[in-house]
């Protein structure tokens, strides 16, 4: 029998969040971080950038921006960031505002994948040092509430307070657990939409502001941007029945200036709600993903932004001739016609955005542009929380992108240590 004073399920930004707020607090705690996977999971893995200004990566429901701002000068007194210089932004802001849009000027930091890596070893040998137990590639099965021990596929551990927080990708596990203790929730909205790549002379932007944050009419905004050693790559899901669908993601590599392959990547997304009735967004957005897997022959869909403009479908033997001066760097992809497989309002409001956009930043609708399908975000599970730590029954708390309590890196963090907080009182 194991027994702790604090488990964590999960070893992302939330997970390290909370471990390394009750050690500097409380540093004789005894802690136990779980994972499923053999390695450390979460943001940090992907690109790894973090932003540091409110209200980026905080769910309005659940912070205002006096807390964030509290929770935010912590997270930065603890990663000690480059922040990233923007220059410029006032031309691009003053065009974006003429045309009922806007764009934030936000605090930001860039390590890349490689150097995110870096990080997270780095702060799992810090965990180690401080005593904390890790048990990577252990997956919890069950959880008793009235006992206070969960079940992993080796072992039963009993705790003193327990944090579960299993990232977007654990969606489907959080929702197991919230039914098992008859926790009421939502997830009623979800993310859709396209993965944007381009050369970065049609995007210049980025040489000023290495992640613009635009939003636009209609709920849709930029997300995720990528440039220098820039790639889309593709992302598999399983859904509760067991089906495979899969979304696009970008991520780019530390800007040291080798390999600089010119592209910029980055995502455009409808924010979908979906009140009456109120559905799953989760399944609406699973179906979406099936179906364009289906018209991709178990591939994600591209296709060129100047067939879709004529309105005819991508096609293999003419991808890569001209006009389109580059190659795509998820080549693994089907070209299609996307408009065969998002829903048309969602197309017409981020089509209606890109063309803003090229209005903002001339050339990002340069006919070789290329738009990948589907970009879907699964993170809004929200429960039913019974404090402002996030605890959701006696003794156990939920944190994270998907337990609804941020979105990214650095609101997943704060995410945490909040918990630790509620734990400490």
């Amino acid at each position: 029998m194991s027994k702790y004073d604090v488990v964590i399920v999960g070893s992302g930004p939330a997970g390290m969040g909370c471990a390394f707020s009750l050690l500097e607090q409380k540093p004789s705690l005894k802690i136990l971080i779980l994972d499923s996977h053999k390695y450390s999971t979460g943001g940090m893995r992907n690109d790894c950038k973090m932003n540091f200004t409110y209200p980026i990566g905080f769910p309005l429901e659940y912070w205002e921006e006096e807390m964030a701002n509290e929770y935010l000068k912590k997270v930065i007194d603890f990663f000690d960031p480059d922040i990233l210089d923007k220059t410029n932004i006032e031309n691009y802001q003053k065009r974006a505002t003429r045309l009922g849009c806007s764009l934030l000027s936000i605090k930001q930091t860039h390590l890349g994948t490689d150097g995110g890596l870096l990080l997270i070893k780095q702060l799992l040998k810090k965990l180690d040092e401080y005593g904390v137990d890790l048990a990577l590639g252990e997956t919890m099965i069950s959880l008793n509430k009235d006992k206070k021990f969960i079940t992993t596929d080796k072992r039963d551990i009993y705790y003193s307070k327990l944090l579960i927080a299993p990232g977007r990708q654990g969606f489907h596990f959080l929702q197991d657990v919230m039914k098992s203790l008859n926790i009421d929730y939502v997830d009623n909205i979800v993310d859709i939409g396209v993965r944007v790549e381009t050369q970065i002379d049609q995007y210049p932007i980025v040489k000023d502001y290495y992640d613009p944050k635009f939003y636009f009419p209609e709920k849709v905004r930029t997300f995720c941007t990528n440039s220098g050693k820039a790639h889309v790559v593709r992302e598999t899901y399983t859904t509760s029945r067991g089906d495979k669908w899969y979304s696009v993601n970008g991520h780019a590599y530390s800007a040291d200036g080798t390999n600089q392959n010119g592209l910029v990547n980055f995502a455009i997304l409808k924010t979908v709600k979906l009140t009456a009735p109120l559905a799953s967004g989760q399944q609406y957005a699973e179906n979406l993903g099936i179906q364009a897997a289906l018209l991709g022959g178990g591939r994600p869909l591209m296709q060129r932004v100047g067939d879709f403009r004529l309105g005819s479908r991508s096609k293999e033997h003419t991808f890569n001739s001209d006009p389109y001066n580059f190659k795509p760097s998820l080549p693994n992809c089907c070209p299609s016609d996307i408009s065969l497989a998002m829903p048309s309002k969602i197309l017409r409001a981020i089509w209606r955005a890109m063309k803003n956009l090229d209005t903002i930043v001339p050339g990002v609708l340069h006919p070789s542009t290329i738009m990948y399908y589907p970009e879907i975000k699964l993170y809004a599970n929200k429960p039913t929380y019974k404090d402002e730590h996030f605890m959701v029954c006696d003794d156990v708390y939920f944190a994270g992108d998907g337990a609804g309590t941020s979105r990214g890196i650095t609101g997943a963090w704060a995410s945490g240590m909040r918990v630790a907080m509620g734990m400490l009182k």
